[in-house]
């Protein structure tokens, strides 16, 4: 009995030394050089990730444009309450005047230079500009708070795109330790069928699991390569750069953050799309202001200042204007003051005053149409309020979900391995079957993969609590990201 125990063990530890050797090789082949992964590779934690998403990604540009849009609206609606300055230069040359053929000469200039600035100031415009100034800033600040809420999701969405490429890593890893358990397996039976203590049978058993095993580990690569591009393009990376995530979840941490999400009692904060969509609802109100200022009178003023030159001949004027029998053709015959082709001063002022009477129902169509739009906004609020309660029952739900698998997988690998020794033991010393082994086997991958999810699964599940209640938004190494405090 010593001595065929003897027989099949050293072989059998032989064998296996062998293929992990095997195995060790063929790694070290398939994987690049060192020097090219140090030189090209870029090493990313989750919040380098996170930080590039909210600094460079298209969504985030987005939200800053409009909010740059939103700034220049407010800047063109208080323009129209404040004074305006123009300058205004004018060449004329007449080629046949009619007037100075029929009543004479005194109209025939033929060349008119004209160059003066206006000044303009609106008084009143029916409280227009003050109503205009209203819907721009509430405007500007709802963007503000939709760029905050897209901040809010693209932290969330960073996470997730990399602890979801991170996970597909993971199961890669699983998944290649399985086809190695499946060959070191494959090896140990076809050692004991030529010992005489395995048939025909298992030897085809444990090799059609094998090869069951290898689409298995290809999916997983595809995986993990399908969700590296989508990180990559979340983050505005080129697509051939080579990446390797370095942040590693710590499931005692996320626990401990999962405890403290679930125990905080502190009252909800309103997140910033919801506070965006009721100063939009409060510009649709001031926005009705605007359409009824179109039935009040507008009153206006302007200041004229400038010069005007008539020319006898063709030339820029270069001097003052003045009048006298000097500079007539003919001093001695002249019977009025002629001029010398300067610049003589031109000044008015003047006062607008403008009261539509009927302008076919217009103003009316327009105050309607605020009205609805207001009242379309109005229920937008409703809706936004009542969805933002949802979305935070709906976290706290998935939180609670997510936390009882993280639980009731604690400690779930480490019995599945287990597990699976005793039966590759009792399946080596022939008190066991093959069919105990195969399936202690796959209860150790459904274990390592659930437990790496769950982990995964956790901390996103903080996070979106935290969005959702308009918190800090917690990162894997203990740090937060508040979506309005970067500007």
């Amino acid at each position: 009995m010593n001595g065929t125990a003897g027989f099949y063990v050293n072989p059998l530890m032989i064998v296996s030394r062998f293929l992990l050797a095997r195995v060790s090789a063929a790694l070290l082949l398939l994987a690049p050089p060192l020097h090219a992964q140090s030189a090209d590779t870029l090493r990313l934690t989750i919040a380098d990730a996170v930080q590039r998403m909210l600094r460079s990604s298209d969504e985030a540009r987005i939200a800053s444009a409009q909010v740059d849009v939103a700034d220049a609206q407010v800047t063109s609606a208080r323009a129209a309450g404040l004074p305006q300055l123009r300058l205004n230069s004018t060449y004329g040359q007449q080629i046949e005047n009619a007037r100075a053929l029929i009543v004479g000469n005194v109209f025939g200039q033929a060349y008119t230079y004209n160059t003066n600035l206006l000044l303009q100031q609106s008084f009143f415009q029916g409280g227009r500009i003050v109503a205009a100034s209203q819907v721009a800033a509430r405007a500007e600040r709802a963007a503000r708070l939709s760029r905050d809420e897209t901040r809010g999701e693209l932290t969330v969405l960073a996470q997730r795109a990399y602890l979801t490429t991170a996970l597909a890593g993971r199961l890669v890893d699983i998944q290649r330790r399985n086809l190695v358990i499946a060959d070191e397996r494959l090896a140990q039976v076809e050692q004991l069928e030529k010992s005489g203590r395995a048939s025909r049978y298992d030897v085809l058993r444990a090799r059609v699991e094998r090869a069951n095993l290898e689409p298995l580990a290809l999916q997983a690569e595809n995986d993990r390569a399908a969700a590296e591009l989508e990180l990559k393009r979340l983050l505005q990376l080129p697509l051939t750069q080579p990446v390797a995530l370095t942040t590693e979840l710590d499931g005692a941490a996320i626990a401990t953050l999962a405890q403290a999400a679930i125990d905080d009692a502190s009252p909800d904060g309103v997140r910033p799309g919801v506070r965006a969509i009721e100063l939009t609802a409060s510009a649709r109100e001031a926005a009705i202001k605007v359409a009824r200022a179109d039935l009040l009178p507008t009153l206006n003023a302007s200041l004229t200042f400038g010069y005007l030159a008539l020319p006898a001949f063709n030339g820029l004027p270069t001097q003052r204007g003045s009048t006298s029998l000097a500079f007539c053709p003919n001093p001695g015959t002249a019977t009025r003051p002629c001029q010398n082709n300067g610049w003589f001063p031109d000044r008015s002022f003047n006062v607008q005053l403008t009261w539509p009477v009927f302008d076919g129902f217009r103003a009316k169509g327009a105050i309607d149409l605020a009205q609805a739009q207001a009242r379309v906004a109005d229920l937008q609020v409703r809706q936004a309020r009542e969805q933002a309660s949802v979305d935070i029952e709906r976290a706290r739900a998935e939180l609670t979900r997510a936390r009882a698998t993280f639980t009731a997988r604690a400690g779930n690998v480490r019995e599945a391995d287990e597990a699976f020794q005793l039966a590759s033991l009792r399946f080596a010393r022939g008190i066991g079957t093959q069919l105990e082994v195969s399936d202690a086997q796959l209860a150790l991958l459904t274990a390592r993969s659930t437990e790496a999810r769950a982990t995964f699964d956790l901390h996103l599940a903080v996070a979106e609590l935290a969005r959702v209640r308009a918190k800090p938004i917690p990162l894997p190494d203990g740090s937060t990201v508040t979506p309005g405090a970067t500007r």
